[in-house]
């Protein structure tokens, strides 16, 4: 029986709500406004009293008005059909709303009804399947789409029929499944899951520890992430989020690729749906589109949609890794996700954090990050969702509580940094400042020595120290000048600044230089962890920085040669000369 309610307050979009009846936590209401019934969710109950985050403006709305609970928790609607589409943190499928601004009120379905999919089974008359099994597949873009059973299934289920191969739109049952009690289900190409409740078909076992393969060379070589794993990108703006998102989510080892515009400016946003859709997918030609969802919310509309973007698109994913499949989960900007907590939070008066952020904001942040990782699915196949989030701290400020939240749940910290992004060091991560914890475990080291190199994790520590040494070289020289240091500091100063031309910056605009494939990273760090070990002779400083220069423009010529190239060949024969004319045995 359906509960119903009546307005008794409005404060922006929290809104308070008189039952009738029983509701729940997360339990999705529709408001009766005049112009359009507008979707809210329950966020707090107090005896008769319903608290919820309306996800529509409420202007016009009035106490008094009639409300109904309808049953369920926000879900998404799942099946074929959803690569390639641009969505609101509701599901709704932008492409097909009218009009520049979006209307209020105005839902539109996420999936196409009437298309038909090209159905290949996978099971058969008779097999006992349980939830999440497999019962066919639909080509969808690139990549094959499995039709699963209801993850809501309890128990055992016998398959009494099963449709062959042929064409079927979502809406047809494709399966007739039966329990031992003689319940009988149809089964259709769609889901409907709730995204704040994880439903799950997986076993938690351990995991082998795989490099996830980015192309960056500021990631793969000095802070690499795992399969499963989670990072997130902290910085002032105009640090260059933006660009190392799209190389990223174009570069990556990653069957799908998701991104969730949560809180971004408008502007952004455009450009996301402007570019996303042109940019090639270099490890298949095609666009990247077709293997994208863009999930978007920007800072202009209510907070409720925004902190719901979140959480779509991270049900998405989790729908996607239950195919056994490699998802890559990219959001921009939590901080917008965690601004949009706060409001909701201050406006039910709840006891407020630091700088006024709900008190449990890590748990929550904590809770979410968790729904990544690397499983094994109940059939023996594996899935993962790899999950990168950015966080926009107002003024660059590394310690306020979403960043230091943030740190203390995701393993990978890419602290972007605004000295290096002014002098046009792109990707302007801060090769100090960032880590990956991923390198404390010991499978990781043993599943690094395999894929790459016994020496690698040596050569990574070595630049890393080269690093941090010329780095206090620099401050000593922008003290004590050019000339009040000898000339060994000199060079140690030019041999981290030739680790940082050479490995860490990267042109993502160049064909050849943007990604950067493993074994070419392990060459070239070969190549520059010999030149660094070296001795060189120099009578004055002036002829350090000179030497270098030529070293680390051989070196870049390099980078933008295709590997092992008859032109990659000879900018080599020539370094290795120049290196020779200084080098001390």
């Amino acid at each position: 029986m359906t509960t119903h309610g009546k307005v008794k307050g409005i404060i922006a979009n929290l809104v308070i709500v008189e039952s009738e009846g029983r509701v729940s936590q997360n339990e999705i209401c529709m408001i009766q406004h005049s112009e359009a019934p507008l979707m809210a969710e329950v966020i707090r109950i107090d005896g008769r009293k319903a608290y919820v985050q309306v996800f529509e403006s409420t202007r016009g709305l009035t106490v008094g008005t009639d409300v109904e609970f309808m049953g369920h928790m926000l879900e998404v609607t799942l099946g074929p059909g959803i690569l390639s589409k641009n969505y609101d943190g509701l599901q709704n499928d932008l492409d097909a709303m009218e009009g520049i601004f979006l209307k209020r009120g105005d839902y539109t379905k996420p999936l196409d009804a009437e298309r038909e999919w090209e159905f290949t089974p996978l099971a058969s008359q008779g097999d006992t399947i349980r939830s999440g099994a497999w019962l066919g597949e639909v080509k969808e873009n690139r990549i094959m789409h499995k039709i699963m059973a209801p993850f809501t299934l309890p128990g055992d289920w016998k398959i009494i029929s099963l449709k062959e191969a042929g064409n079927y739109t979502i809406k047809d049952t494709i399966a007739v499944i039966e329990n031992e009690q003689g319940e009988k289900r149809d089964v259709t190409m769609v889901q409907k899951w709730p995204v704040k409740k994880p439903l799950r078909n997986y076993s938690h076992k351990p995991r082998p520890f795989k490099i996830l393969e980015t192309g960056i060379r500021a990631i793969d070589t000095l802070n690499p992430i795992t399969e499963g794993g989670t990072g997130f990108i902290p910085g002032p703006f105009g640090c260059g989020k933006t660009v190392l998102q799209h190389a990223i989510s174009r570069q990556a080892e990653a069957d799908i690729v998701i991104v969730a515009a949560c809180g971004e400016r408008a502007n952004e946003v455009v450009e996301i749906f402007k570019e996303f859709p042109e940019l090639e997918d270099v490890r298949t030609g095609a666009k990247l589109a077709e293997r994208t969802t863009i999930i978007a919310n920007t800072s202009n509309m209510p907070v409720a949609a925004r902190e719901a973007s979140v959480y779509t698109a991270m049900t998405l994913a989790e729908y996607y890794r239950n195919m056994g499949l490699r998802v890559l989960l990219l959001a921009d900007s939590t901080s917008r996700w965690a601004q949009a907590l706060r409001e909701m939070s201050n406006r039910m008066e709840e006891l407020p954090g630091p700088d006024a952020f709900p008190m449990d904001l890590p748990a929550i942040i904590s809770n979410f990050y968790s729904r990544a990782g690397y499983v094994e699915l109940d059939n023996g196949k594996t899935g993962s969702i790899t999950f990168i989030g950015t966080v926009s701290p107002a003024g660059g400020n590394l310690k306020e509580p979403v960043t230091e939240a943030t740190k203390k749940t995701a393993r990978c910290f890419y602290a972007l940094s605004q000295e290096r992004a002014d002098s046009k060091r792109y990707p302007a991560i801060d090769p100090i400042d960032s880590y990956s914890k991923y390198l404390e475990y010991e499978e990781v080291r043993e599943s690094v020595a395999d894929r790459i190199s016994d020496e690698w994790l040596g050569m990574v520590e070595e630049a890393r120290d080269v690093l941090i040494r010329g780095k206090e070289t620099s401050e000593q020289i922008n003290i004590l000048g050019d000339d009040g240091l000898p000339v060994e500091h000199h060079v140690l100063l030019w041999k981290s600044e030739l680790i940082d031309f050479v490995i860490l910056q990267q042109d993502a605009f160049d064909e050849v230089d943007r990604m950067c494939p493993l074994d070419r990273q392990k060459y070239m760090l070969e190549k520059v962890t010999s030149i660094t070990r070296n001795n060189y002779s120099f009578n004055r400083f002036e002829e350090v920085g000179k030497y270098f220069r030529n070293l680390i423009n051989l070196l870049k010529q390099m980078n933008f040669s295709e590997f092992k190239s008859d032109k990659f060949m000879e900018y080599e024969k020539e370094l290795n000369t120049v290196i020779e004319e200084r080098r001390v045995a």
